[in-house]
């Protein structure tokens, strides 16, 4: 839960590019970078260039940062590096594997703004702002009683076109001097200069609390910029850009051809001056094609001089010269010429001596060889001026497409007949010299001292690559006439670095640092056709002297994934987003949800949380000062609703200067000339002159307060509703107060004077209690003189006006007819209002608070989740009513719960609950949890919690009904003891939950589910060892698999354990009211073996105690598991499945193995361990034909029962399984349920089995009669399995150990041999076990190995067999992970170096994703994906046949992996560092899993390559428990 630092992580993945994402992050904030999957376990490096603390940044320069791994080696899953971001910006990160690079992307940090003299924070969601043209503002004297409009009516920042020196276009964005005050502002008793700018910048900061930002333009400069004459490499002109000579002849001629059109001279043509249909644009297309480019030439600028080239040629041949060229597919081709000088392109001669060769030396045959290479040369030269046809056609069409839009379209300029002022084209070069022909212009391309003064013209090319400078060498948009031109300024050429063009980044520079000392932001403007490496350069320089710029751009890339790459290099703060864009009030209240907030009654987020992609911060406007008027596109009645929508959003917002005054036309940042209106409060207005009877300025005030107010007090959940096809409901609504704020507009795209708009406006239904109208506006018309046109100021329409009424109650509404209640639910008032007035162009703004119970139940609530988080401190109420119980830290509750408390209180499948009568919890139309207990239903929240999925069936269902809020206490108050408590708790919390409006539920519910959960697991680890508690997140999240797998049923699964045992758990039958024992037993998997008889196995149950029990801390539980199996000892075996020990199956050769392992395991790990081989055994068959005996019938200390299962194996097993037959097997086959078992007197070797059974845990039994494999066991793996030999060697030498140090006291087995008893020494059975191993299992290298028996069967050497002695003798040499065991077992039995290899082919062979291949892959029946309802006449696959053929079983792995570890360590110290960071990475995958899965745990088997298999547990004991192990061993 949230408390403390706002703490980001973000995880890295190998090779993960993320340039073009979004992070964007707060100062004050920790981003910690932590290893994903791919990278765990290995050596990665991070680099940043975010400054070390007291450093100043540079984009050039990175540091590495060092890891933090808090819970020491064993795994990386907590492993990190961090920045305490401090400093707003865009900062990189890189990071490496080894000495590559591997992936990176960016972090943007948001920059404070401070206003005021008190220097308070402006959040950047408060931000309105509005749009001034600097040139309109007049005499800087006469500035602040123009700025006072905004001021007045609620802006809180001012945006300023540029305020240089204008160029001659007078355009905003042409300056002729980049670092001069535009002259026009000063006046001639006042010089205006940038110190009285700036002085005016900081009075508006600390008097009027605005603050201000203006234009940088970094692309071009105006065409008559005086510095631009002493510089002219600035420009890309002719000399540094030679490749623009031919689209500057061509642009030349274009001119030509407007002076002679202008003077009437192609009347005769059918080109008039004034062109009016498409029959004159026809005549201009045929005088370009046929007059102009038949005369020009242009392919001449691309080919070669063929009659030159060829007498080069033949004189190279005629020398004798050979081709020196090595590269047999180089082909000829045409090298252009530098200087793009007509037929000044050549040919790689060395390419053409090489590929035309005369036959001979002779004059004929040096002839023919010319003739070809002349063919070859005219045919070079044919395809160019092919290419050059195509840029000419395309040249016409986008020539004559411009010609369409300034003369005849309806909405372009109009811009009359063909003359010199306005040219049939804009023109692209500049020509500074007196006008010549065509052809004596040319010649001057090639004088350097002219050809530097003729310079491209900037613009912008539709649909272009942005990153792509369209004026450099490849680009042919200036040829092609792609580029729509801005004839008054020239495109700024820099290079690639300060070096290519020192002046211009210097000059460039000043500019920048002028503007970052006297401004508090700046807009980039054409942000998208800025070199971008110049504006991060500039921007660098700018925030050394303002750290915190706010930086604001306009993309016009229309591609999300591009924008961001803007935003992530140049650390742009907000984009600018346009409401202008939006073709109907639908799409504007879509914009209002995209671009910002989360929807309302969202989740409560930690603070420690994945850092997520964002879309960048937006700046929304209601318009732009480049988009065309919204009277003119919309109506006049639409500015007041779209500008309260636009308000709405839950980020920056903003307006251009003449939106409020309803000027009727664009106010172009070109040819607008007069100036703004002055602020005069009075009530009567002289020309110039505005006040709030002006336009919507009085609303605009209203609407800029409240969006100003919502930003400040965090009402940041936005909700939109588009309640017709006019009217738009935005509402913002407030987390901690639960208040709203509901913006009803209804918008007038259509002019109501001439469209239909019906009166019937629908009725609004508004949950909770409204407390005031907050205002209510509509837009009226009053009679006035109709709108003329100013001539010295900028004026709006005079005829209308504006209602406005602020904090009235709903009964003084002029808008609402009459507003009823509802109520919905016990708790949640719903106002019903009825619209009288809701006209086109009106808005109504609600301020809604919760009902005042539900209000009251809400702080209440949030008071009690203050143990949980501080989070929950705003908005809560103390509690003077509650339940007892809740004045009562629920921490303290949760800490009388044991861990099999715990079992009931967090999991419990369906077949558990089943089995006491319950069940999970099913939500209608989607499905049932997975555990009854509280990790159902963390699970399904912890996916719907991120994002925010509020439509998710889990919320319908909390909303539409108590069900799930119920179940989850009452299913824990029937269960008595601790666990009710929690209960009880948790139903006195809901009593506050079902008080509040139904659709704040699912955050609160979430809320209180969170909190209970993290104390819940505080408590379980506190419960277990110190491995656990101090370990990392996996270890700790893995050892829930021991309270997910270890409980006590309704019914005791175990056998109960000896009366004269002390603490054993004892608790009063419901039904009996009598004592009954009570221990906890371990479930094989979940959800298939989980209950009743299919609950407990020998085999599972002892491969998973160490992991799950012994290494987490249960001592006593595990020891109660041990006896309790122990005293079912029956002919030396050890049950498989116990079936309580009175329906046991004594039908696996393994179990005993395991079991005896984990005694020696307990012996080792638990203090004292040793005490357990004293404890009483209570025997339930002392007999093999014993019936069951009640516990304490029959004790045996528990050495006494090891040393029985050691001379029963010594001495020979061989019984039939009682009850054999289909009753207790329906598969089996007869001679199957013959169980025999020994120990070989010569190896020492355990065998037993016969091929009709499967005594080991490859135990798959053939079921299909189609495929005729019923009854026969798919592995029956008879003979001596490697990992028994393996434990039995481990339980000898114990035992050996043990009685040589008098703690065990028997010295070994006895036998009758030859009619006389003979005692074999645990010693002696150990050594014979040592002395044949290696020599009779291990497949050795040399095919002429006299201990191999079956050579013909080897296809794998350097292994180790998975068995000796197989009736099929094939399968002995089957390459499975079963040796891995022995390894890890019995490591002594194997030679370091031999191990080490066969380990490396299982590697290679069987290691999969999460699991081990249970067969070689090269095996002839081998198939990795397992199918048990699968029925077909397929031998080998029919009804799961493979079950051990090939699919991928997890728990093997942590053997292999253990036995890894240990043999590397054998190897040397670089193996062994190897291995460690390959262990770690298979772990790596395992953690995604066990934090993916729904049942948080490892699934007993995948199919190959780690797919998911349908018929596995979902989570399985042994594979859990195997993987704590190898941590553990870590």
């Amino acid at each position: 839960m949230p408390s403390g630092k706002e703490t980001r992580l973000l995880h890295l993945s190998e090779m993960e590019k993320l340039d073009k994402t979004l992070f964007r992050l707060e100062q004050g904030f920790e981003l910690q970078f932590r290893l994903g999957p791919t990278l765990q376990g290995k050596p990665v490096t991070v680099y940043t260039n975010y400054p070390a603390s007291g450093e100043v940044f540079d984009r050039h320069k990175f540091r590495t940062l060092s890891w933090h791994n808090p819970t020491g080696k064993e795994d990386d899953s907590d492993k990190y590096c961090k920045l305490d971001l401090q400093i707003s910006g865009s900062y990189q990160y890189y990071f490496s594997l080894g000495n590559e690079k591997s992936g990176g992307g960016y972090i943007v940090v948001d920059p404070i703004l401070h206003v005021g003299a008190d220097n308070h924070v402006l959040p950047l969601d408060c931000v309105t702002l509005q749009t001034f043209l600097a040139k309109c503002l007049g005499p800087f004297h006469e500035w602040e009683d123009r700025l006072k409009v905004a001021k007045e009516t609620g802006y809180n920042m001012i945006h300023f076109t540029p305020l240089q020196k204008l160029g001659l276009s007078r355009s905003c964005y042409s300056l002729a001097d980049q670092l001069e005050v535009n002259p026009d502002f000063s006046s001639h008793n006042q010089n205006c200069t940038w110190s009285h700018i700036g002085a005016l910048v900081e009075k508006l900061k600390n008097e009027w609390n605005m603050l201000c930002i203006t234009d940088v333009v970094y692309n071009h400069t105006a065409t008559n910029s005086e510095w631009l004459r002493m510089h002219p490499e600035c420009g890309y002109n002719l000399v540094n850009s030679p490749h623009l000579k031919p689209a500057w002849v061509l642009d030349r001629a274009l001119w030509h051809l407007t002076c002679m059109v202008a003077d009437g001279k192609y009347t005769a043509k059918g080109v008039p001056p004034l062109i009016e249909n498409d029959q004159h644009l026809n005549c201009i297309r045929k005088i370009i094609r046929e007059d102009l480019y038949p005369k020009l030439k242009l392919w001449e600028f691309f080919q070669v001089d063929v009659n030159k080239a060829v007498q080069q040629f033949k004189t190279l041949l005629t020398q004798g010269k050979m081709s020196t060229k090595s590269d047999p597919n180089q082909h000829l081709q045409i090298v252009q010429d530098p200087e793009y000088r007509r037929l000044g392109c050549t040919v790689d001669m060395n390419i053409a001596l090489a590929t035309f060769i005369p036959h001979s030396n002779g004059p004929a045959a040096i002839e023919e060889c010319c003739n070809w290479f002349r063919k070859r040369i005219e045919e070079l030269n044919a395809e160019q001026y092919k290419q050059t046809h195509h840029h000419q056609e395309q040249a016409v069409n986008c020539l004559v497409g411009t010609v369409v839009y300034e003369r005849l379209a309806s909405d372009g300029p109009k811009l009359g007949p063909i003359c010199r002022k306005y040219p049939l084209v804009t023109r692209y070069f500049t020509y500074p010299f007196k006008e010549l022909t065509v052809e004596e212009e040319e010649t001057m391309i090639h004088q350097p001292d002219k050809a530097c003064y003729f310079m491209a013209h900037n613009g912008w090319v539709m649909g272009d690559d942005p990153l792509r400078n369209f004026a450099e060498p490849g680009s042919n948009v200036y040829l092609r006439r792609e580029l729509i031109c801005w004839g008054d300024s020239v495109k700024l050429r820099y290079g690639n670095k300060p070096e290519d063009c020192p002046y211009l980044w210097a000059h460039m520079k000043k500019y920048t640092e002028i503007t970052a000392k006297y401004f508090h932001g700046v807009r980039l403007d054409n942000c998208h056709s800025t070199p971008i490496h110049v504006a991060e350069y500039m921007l660098d320089t700018a925030r050394k002297l303002r750290a915190d710029l706010y930086v604001v751009a306009e993309l016009f890339t229309g591609n999300e994934e591009l924008d961001n790459i803007f935003v992530n290099r140049l650390g742009i703060t907000s984009l600018i987003r346009e409401a202008m864009t939006a073709y109907n009030s639908h799409e504007e209240g879509r914009l209002v949800y995209r671009f910002g907030g989360e929807p309302v009654g969202s989740f409560v987020q930690p603070r420690l949380r994945p850092l997520m992609p964002a879309i960048a911060h937006a700046l929304f406007m209601d318009i732009t000062h480049d988009n065309e008027c919204p009277i003119q596109h919309r109506s006049a009645y639409d500015a007041l609703p779209s500008a309260m929508i636009v308000s709405m959003a839950c980020c920056a917002t903003g307006s251009t200067k003449g939106y409020d005054e309803l000027v009727p036309h664009q106010i172009s940042v070109v040819s607008e000339e007069r100036f703004y209106a002055k602020w005069n409060p009075a009530a009567h207005l002289s020309s110039g002159e505005v006040n709030f009877q002006t336009g919507i300025l009085a609303g605009r005030l209203a609407i800029n307060r409240l969006h100003q107010e919502l930003g400040a007090k965090g009402f940041n959940q936005v909700y939109v509703d588009q309640v017709d096809e006019d009217i738009v409901a935005v509402t913002r609504h407030c987390p901690n107060t639960h208040q709203s704020v509901v913006a009803v507009s209804r918008t007038a795209f259509r002019d109501p004077k001439t469209s239909f708009y019906s009166k019937e406006v629908p009725e609004m239904c508004i949950p909770g209690k409204i407390e005031e109208v907050v205002l209510e506006a509509r837009t009226i018309e009053r009679i006035t003189g109709p709108y003329k046109k100013d001539e010295h100021f900028i004026n709006g329409l005079p005829n209308f006006t504006m209602e406005l009424r602020e904090h009235i109650q709903i009964k003084d509404s002029k808008i609402i007819k009459q507003a009823g209640t509802a109520i919905k639910g016990p708790n949640e008032f719903v106002q019903e209002i009825e619209f009288e007035k809701l006209t086109p162009g009106s808005v109504i703004v609600f301020r809604v608070s919760l009902d005042p119970k539900a209000q009251e139940a809400v702080g209440v609530l949030r008071n009690h989740l203050i143990q949980f988080s501080p989070h929950f401190k705003s908005g809560s109420l103390p509690d003077d009513h509650s339940a007892p119980i809740l004045k009562t830290l629920f921490a303290s509750i949760a800490s009388q719960l044991t861990l099999a408390d715990l079992n009931q209180v967090l999991y419990r499948c369906e077949a558990e609950e089943q089995e006491d009568g319950g069940g999970c919890y099913n939500i209608p139309n989607w499905s049932s949890l997975k555990y009854a207990g509280l990790q159902g239903l963390m699970s399904v929240m912890a996916d719907i919690r991120p994002k925010n999925d509020l439509g998710h069936p889990f919320c319908d269902n909390l909303r539409s009904g108590d069900w799930m809020i119920d179940y989850v206490s009452n299913r824990l108050i029937s269960r008595a003891g601790a666990c009710a408590e929690v209960g009880k708790w948790m139903k006195a919390m809901f009593v506050y939950l079902k008080r509040i409006p139904r659709y704040l539920i699912p955050c609160y519910f979430d809320a209180i589910l969170v909190g209970a959960y993290t104390t819940l697991l505080d408590v379980g680890w506190h419960q277990m060892s110190s491995f656990v508690q101090n370990g990392s997140t996996f270890v700790k999240h893995l050892s829930l698999g021991s309270v997910q797998m270890c409980g006590i049923g309704k019914y005791s699964c175990l056998p109960d354990l000896s009366p004269s045992l002390h603490d054993v758990p004892y608790r009063l039958n419901d039904i009996t009211n009598e004592k009954e024992q009570c221990c906890v037993s371990l479930a094989a998997g979940l959800p298939h073996f989980s209950s009743g008889i299919f609950r407990s196995w020998g085999r599972d149950t002892f491969i998973a105690l160490r992991g799950l029990m012994l290494v987490t801390g249960r001592y006593l539980e595990a020891r109660n598991i041990i006896l309790a199996f122990g005293g079912t000892l029956r002919h030396g075996l050890i049950p498989n499945l116990l079936g309580q020990g009175t329906h046991a199956r004594y039908n696996c050769r393994d179990a005993v193995w395991w079991w005896l392992q984990c005694i020696q395991d307990y012996c080792k790990i638990v203090p004292n361990g040793l005490d357990i081989l004293r404890c009483p055994v209570s025997r339930m068959y002392p007999g093999d034909d014993s019936s069951p005996q009640p516990a304490g019938t029959v004790d045996q200390p528990l050495y006494e029962v090891i040393q029985e299962a050691m001379q029963r194996h010594m001495e020979g097993i061989s019984f039939r399984e009682r009850n054999a037959g289909p009753q207790i097997d329906q598969n089996m086959r007869d001679e199957g349920f013959n169980v025999t078992a020994g120990v070989d007197h010569e190896t020492g070797f355990v065998f037993g089995g016969n091929r009709f059974n499967c005594g080991t845990w490859m135990d798959k039994m053939g079921e299909s009669d189609k495929a005729r494999n019923r009854g026969i066991p798919a592995t029956p793996r008879d003979g001596s399995a490697v990992e028994i030999v393996g434990l039995c060697k481990s339980a000898v030498r114990w035992l050996m150990d043990l009685s040589g140090k008098n703690v065990f006291p028997f010295r070994g087995v006895t036998v009758k041999r030859h009619g006389k008893e003979e005692t074999i020494t645990y010693d002696e059975w150990n050594r014979k076990i040592q002395g044949h191993f290696e020599r009779l299992f291990f497949v050795s290298e040399n095919p002429a190995d006299p201990d191999e028996k079956h050579p013909n069967l080897v296809h794998k050497r350097g292994i180790y067999k998975d068995s000796y002695g197989a009736s099929s003798p094939w399968c002995d040499y089957q390459l499975r992970p079963n040796f891995t065991i022995a390894m890890v077992v019995a490591p002594e039995l194997f030679t370091p170096e031999r191990a080490w290899k066969a380990l490396q082919i299982a590697e290679e062979k069987l290691l999969g994703p999460l699991g081990m291949k249970t067969l070689d892959p090269d095996d002839m029946v081998y198939c990795g994906v397992y199918d048990n309802a699968l029925d077909n006449d397929n031998y080998n696959l029919a009804r799961g046949f493979n079950y051990h053929q090939g699919p991928e079983w997890l728990w093997p792995i942590g053997y292999f992996l253990r036995a890894k570890l240990y043999f590397s360590k054998l190897i040397g110290p670089e193996i062994y560092a190897k291995t460690v960071v390959m262990i770690k990475n298979v772990l790596s995958r395992h953690y995604v899993h066990l934090e993916r899965s729904s049942w948080k745990g490892l699934p007993e088997l995948t199919n190959e390559n780690g797919q998911y298999c349908p018929f596995s547990c979902e989570t399985q004991a042994w594979s859990i428990g195997v993987i704590l192990e190898i941590l553990y061993d870590l």
